[in-house]
């Protein structure tokens, strides 16, 4: 193509007319749909920020200055045009570039992003080092609507407009996060797009006028001081000029030419300045276009799930619409993760008592808790990784009145492709902190089933964790009980491998030498089978697809030795941050497979 060969350097691009550039972006685009399509990643979000981002990187000097992007999936033209074009045909793969922003991978990715709604407080604390390191740069926040439906958001946006320091807002408005946003800021915003008419009217007579030769500088600040005026008669909502933030816009994201004379005007300006523009999740590429929150996030075309078989998510989703039928004091609560989490059906089914509280996981607990103490029995579902958000609501606000939320936790265990920052491994340990937190780990589908039915009575936290995977079906089921174990083979040896979730358990059952118990209830442990299992064993082998610290195995391994040891206790977990974009690999890296436990019980 005329212009993809030519472009692998801010230098490179900065080489471009605008003209050009537009044509540039369409190659862009068209290079991001090829990629994605073949191994997946995050499409629609991408597409929608094209022009938006060769605008940045356009005007702006990466990495002197320094963009810092929320949510981080939607940076894949950063990444072409920072040195990474090549490369960018391995995103998402082993050895290859994250979907995500990463430090480490260029230097032209100032700051790590995965999670949502933390760019803004990123930001200022870039602009308060530079300040008070007496260095001169400029710091730009892209953030999208729905991140800046985010406690976080409007906790750094308080700060910013009172701080007064020199920072760029980019405020990336597609009315999207994953699922369609929700909530009293999205209607603001939707207000705001109305005025585009005017913002545009508004934009063109201040360029025109500043051209008049002698008086266009006066005539601009007569202007602006009419404008102001005008607005705010025009427009009663004025929520970021009130706290502090100099606003423009809504203006077009797509029209290149006018968002790099844009930036290239409030480059120098020495204050909070926000820039509002309007995009299209998908735009130009009209299957995304059409449905942004099926291509939000798409599996490689050669991904080929079983047919016979279906997803945790899947169980609960039919499940969750059965409890709701049995009992009306069943809801459901997602922050923005509707579909990601199965929740779909039961929001068309039930819509009175289904709520969709934006990306406000820390919100959704305590919301969930207060729900509860009203009588109600609330299912907040949420992927692993974003329930970390939420770790104090769930100690202060659920477990210390130990009120009876059930925490449906998706994607937990290492999830591939997303990788660093999505990874699912701390939930067994942090939730094992908790008074009063029973964990549940089931491993099939029929066994979430069974736990689902127990937790309508259940009068307590109860937290139900389960991967990204599809349910192997096993045929040993017993009802699932707090602090109950399940044993699943039993052979003549003195070896027992304890296996906490279906991936576990998957490769436990390969192995013949030893008994194989299913761990389902992580927290409290079965403590009576672990009595006689340390007396009848010399060697415990504990498997977990979650961090060895604080851990299931940790807690076996404590309690074996508070009763004096009669068995040696293996634990195989994950040792730290999992930077691996491949489950499978992630799991050998620690051990966790057939041909290493066999080796292990041999030892």
């Amino acid at each position: 193509m005329a212009f993809w060969e030519k472009v692998n350097s801010i230098k490179d691009l900065k080489a471009l007319s605008i003209k050009e550039l537009g044509s540039y972006a369409e190659e862009v685009r068209a290079h991001i749909i090829d990629t994605v399509e073949n191994n997946g990643g995050h499409l629609a979000s991408n597409l929608g920020t094209v022009e938006l981002t060769l605008a940045l990187d356009y005007v702006f000097d990466v990495p002197n200055d320094k963009i810092v992007w929320d949510v981080g999936h939607q940076s894949y033209t950063h990444k072409i045009v920072t040195g990474r074009r090549d490369s960018f045909k391995y995103l998402r793969q082993s050895g290859g570039i994250s979907g995500f922003p990463r430090p480490s991978e260029s230097e032209a990715d100032c700051f790590i992003g995965g999670h949502s709604s933390t760019s803004l407080s990123a930001a200022l604390g870039l602009a308060r080092a530079r300040n008070l390191s007496g260095q001169n740069y400029n710091v730009i926040s892209v953030i999208g609507d729905g991140a800046m439906t985010g406690g976080m958001a409007f906790e750094a946006i308080n700060d910013i407009g009172v701080s007064r320091e020199k920072l760029i807002i980019i405020l990336n408005d597609n009315k999207m996060s994953i699922s369609r946003n929700v909530g009293a800021f999205s209607n603001y915003l939707a207000r705001l797009r109305l005025s585009r008419p005017y913002a545009k009217f508004k934009y063109n007579l201040k360029r025109g006028v500043s051209a008049l030769p002698f008086f266009g500088d006066k005539l601009v600040k007569i202007f602006e001081h009419t404008r102001d005026n005008l607005k705010t008669l025009l427009l009663s909502d004025k929520l970021f000029e009130n706290l502090g933030i100099k606003y423009y816009g809504p203006f077009d994201g797509h029209n290149i030419q006018n968002t790099v004379e844009l930036l290239r005007q409030v480059k120098n300006e020495n204050r909070p300045v926000l820039i509002h523009l309007v995009t299209t999740k998908g735009h130009g590429y009209r299957k995304a276009q059409t449905d942004p929150e099926k291509f939000h996030g798409i599996t490689p075309k050669t991904d080929e799930s079983p047919t016979q078989t279906y997803s945790f998510s899947e169980v609960f989703s039919d499940k969750i619409c059965e409890l709701a039928v049995k009992d009306n004091r069943v809801v459901a609560v997602t922050a923005a993760m509707e579909s990601g989490t199965g929740l779909e059906k039961y929001f068309k089914k039930f819509p009175n008592r289904a709520f969709d509280v934006a990306i406000a996981e820390q919100h959704a607990v305590t919301m969930s808790a207060g729900m509860a103490k009203g009588g109600l029995k609330p299912y907040f579902a949420v992927y692993s990784s974003f329930l970390q958000r939420g770790f104090d609501q769930i100690i202060h606000d659920v477990c210390i009145e130990k009120l009876p939320v059930t925490f449906i936790i998706d994607r937990a265990g290492v999830v591939g492709a997303d990788g660093v920052t999505h990874q699912g491994i701390f939930d067994l340990s942090y939730l094992n902190l908790m008074p009063n937190m029973t964990v549940f780990t089931p491993k099939d589908g029929d066994e979430l089933k069974d736990m689902l039915e127990f937790s309508l009575d259940f009068n307590a936290p109860l937290a139900i964790r389960y991967p990204k995977t599809y349910v192997k079906r096993h045929e040993t089921h017993t009802p699932p009980k707090p602090g109950k174990w399940e044993i699943l083979r039993t052979v003549s040896s003195n070896k027992y491998i304890l296996a906490a979730g279906n991936r576990t358990i998957d490769v436990a059952m390969n192995i013949e030498e030893a008994n194989i118990v299913n761990a389902r209830c992580v927290k409290p442990l079965d403590f009576s089978l672990l009595d006689a299992i340390n007396l009848a064993s010399n060697q415990i082998i504990t498997l977990e697809d979650n961090v060895l610290s604080g851990g299931f195995g940790n807690a076996v391994r404590n309690y074996i030795t508070s009763k004096n040891n009669h068995a040696s206790v293996e634990c195989l977990g994950h040792d730290g941050f999992v930077d691996d974009m491949n489950i499978e690999s992630s799991l050998l890296g620690c051990g966790i497979t057939s041909e290493n436990i066999k080796k292990l019980l041999k030892m």
